[in-house]
């Protein structure tokens, strides 16, 4: 297989194969990996801007009966330090949020088998009732899928209902890779990957705003990973025209402090900086159909992420106010307003306070 035929393919922003993929990922020196993938992001991206954002992860809950084993933030129903959120609490983090200008908070949680689709109802709906300027990114495809055996309903039902009560969009969560082999071994009770795209396909449908995220660096091989990034895009090319789809991926390292993953497998993280940045650049090459590519800044930092806007990432994500369950893991990179935006500059852009949607504010 001939590099300079793939490049010229990549390069007129035609869909890679498989293959083809896993060529440039295992033989493409990484200079070069980083010239069309920064070219692929300028033609996209001409403006120099780098985007980030204000919002809050909010934990619904820890108690969860996945048990993943690289999870470190889960509980299980009689722990001594299991909770479930109070509206009280919401409050008080929310008010936090908007005194820092934020209006958006990411709800996620563990799947507690106590709650079903009419306590999320009733949390979306109190939580709009007492912010109507609130946007609510919940959930994610497990979720999803837990809901629809829970309560003997379609995905697109769920969906429509959580949409009803107050639901902005969906984030891409756990999704971590989207190969049956690798999620048997690091979460098998949680959806298959089947059944993850069958829920982003509804929601595209429902013209429901969504991300896709992939966790790697523990047990996967770089085919797996090529898979993963090819089922993305078979979704994206399905989704009606004009619906939001996919708006942005993010690829983010598996974090291994004190998992069972790392404990007891001995499954270390294996990608490093160089890897990360080899993996954004295959990242905006493969996604021809997905506009935003984000850096986690979080679990990478400063540099790799300075970096990671020269490889083809085009966002830094949220300032992360609240974070619990990756950094429960190791992640310690934490950033403000101010330090972000100064982050961007550094590296050579303009920042671009979005939302969402990925659309400026």
């Amino acid at each position: 297989m001939n590099l300079n035929d793939i490049y010229k393919k990549a390069l007129n922003s035609e869909a890679l194969t498989n293959g083809e993929g896993i060529e440039l990922y295992n033989n493409a020196p990484s200079e070069e990996l980083i010239f069309i993938a920064d070219t692929l992001r300028r033609k996209l991206h001409p403006d120099n801007l780098a985007g980030w954002m204000i919002d809050r992860n909010v934990n619904i809950t820890n108690i969860c009966f996945s048990q993943c084993s690289f999870c470190n933030f889960c509980r299980k129903m009689n722990s001594e330090d299991s909770y479930t959120t109070t509206i009280s609490e919401y409050e008080k983090k929310i008010d936090e949020l908007f005194n820092l200008g934020g209006d958006q908070i990411l709800l996620q949680g563990g799947m507690n088998p106590d709650l079903g689709i009419e306590f999320y109802t009733d949390l979306f709906r109190k939580l709009k009732s007492l912010y109507p300027e609130l946007k609510l990114h919940a959930l994610g495809p497990p979720e999803i899928v837990y809901l629809a055996r829970k309560e003997k309903l379609p995905y697109s039902e769920i969906l429509k209902i959580l949409v009803d009560s107050g639901l902005d969009s969906l984030p891409g969560a756990g999704a971590e890779i989207l190969a049956d082999r690798v999620r048997r071994i690091v979460s098998p009770a949680k959806a298959t990957t089947t059944e993850w795209l069958d829920v982003m396909r509804e929601a595209h449908i429902l013209n429901l705003p969504t991300s896709a995220t992939m966790m790697f660096g523990h047990v996967e091989t770089r085919e797996e990973r090529i898979e993963h990034l090819v089922n993305l895009r078979t979704v994206q090319e399905e989704k009606p025209a004009g619906h939001y789809g996919f708006v942005a991926f993010i690829p983010w390292p598996y974090q291994d402090k004190g998992t069972l993953l790392s404990e007891k497998y001995g499954v270390k993280n294996s990608a490093n900086g160089p890897e990360y940045i080899r993996t954004i650049a295959i990242s905006r090459i493969m996604l021809n159909n997905i506009p935003n590519i984000q850096s986690s800044i979080l679990t990478v930092g400063k540099e790799i992420a300075m970096l990671s806007l020269h490889a083809g990432a085009n966002d830094l994500g949220s300032i992360m106010i609240e974070e619990n369950v990756v950094s429960a893991a190791g992640a310690s990179f934490r950033f403000d307003a101010s330090e972000m935006q100064a982050i961007i500059k550094e590296a050579g852009f303009i920042p671009r306070r979005r939302n969402q949607k990925y659309e400026t504010v």
